[in-house]
C-alpha cells in the first residue's frame, strides 16, 4: 500500500509544481488553489509511505515521478520543446525509479 501511496503522492507532485508555474507568484487563484490542496495532500502521502519505505528510497521516487510528470506535461502542452535528447533523459529518470522500486525489499 505505501508504494501505491507514494506513486500518487509523485504524481500529485507533478500537479502542484505545474500549479506554482501557473499561479505567477500566487496571484491567480485558482492555481494556488490547486497547488495548496495538491502540496498538502502530495506531503502527506509522502508522510504515509515514509512510514513503511527507507526515506532516501520514498524519496528519490516521489521526485522521480514529480519530475519526470511534470517535464513530460510540460513538452506535451508545448510549454517546453520537444526533443529527442530530452525524451531519453526523462526515460532515464524514469528507469531509475523503476530500478530503487525494484531493489528495495
Amino acid at each position: 500500500m505505501s508504494w501505491i501511496v507514494l506513486v500518487v503522492s509523485g504524481m500529485l507532485e507533478a500537479v502542484w509544481a505545474t500549479a506554482l508555474g501557473r499561479s505567477e507568484g500566487f496571484s491567480r487563484l485558482v492555481p494556488s488553489i490547486v497547488f495548496a490542496v495538491s502540496l498538502t495532500a502530495s506531503m502527506a502521502g509522502l508522510a504515509y509511505a515514509l512510514r513503511e519505505l527507507p526515506v532516501g528510497t520514498a524519496y528519490a521516487v516521489w521526485v522521480g515521478i514529480g519530475a519526470s510528470l511534470t517535464a513530460g506535461y510540460a513538452m506535451a502542452t508545448g510549454a517546453e520543446p520537444v526533443t529527442v535528447v530530452r525524451i531519453v533523459l526523462i526515460l532515464g529518470i524514469v528507469a531509475c525509479v523503476a530500478g530503487l522500486k525494484l531493489t528495495t525489499h
